[in-house]
């Protein structure tokens, strides 16, 4: 359900969604970060999770390694700071 800010501001850019989960979880695997976003009030599949983390990694802020086979490790580059 959206809250009041929402209705002012407009949705949040998935971006900012996935960066503030990993933010607020620490590391995850791609599919527990999709699990996460999808258990919030976004919407988002596989492939468009791929991309955003795609452009998150060639900007620097995330670092996403190969676990093993079909497993993917997703973090923070370094610590954002609120309001960054």
């Amino acid at each position: 359900m959206p809250n009041s800010i929402d209705k002012v501001w407009g949705p949040k850019p998935l971006q900012l969604t996935v960066l503030d989960t990993i933010e607020r979880k620490g590391p995850l695997t791609d599919d527990e970060l999709l699990k996460e976003i999808r258990s919030g009030k976004d919407d988002m599949s596989f492939r468009e999770l791929n991309r955003i983390l795609m452009k998150l990694e060639v900007t620097g802020l995330v670092r996403v390694s190969r676990q093993m086979k079909g497993k993917r490790r997703v973090e923070l580059a370094e610590q954002r700071t609120r309001g960054q």
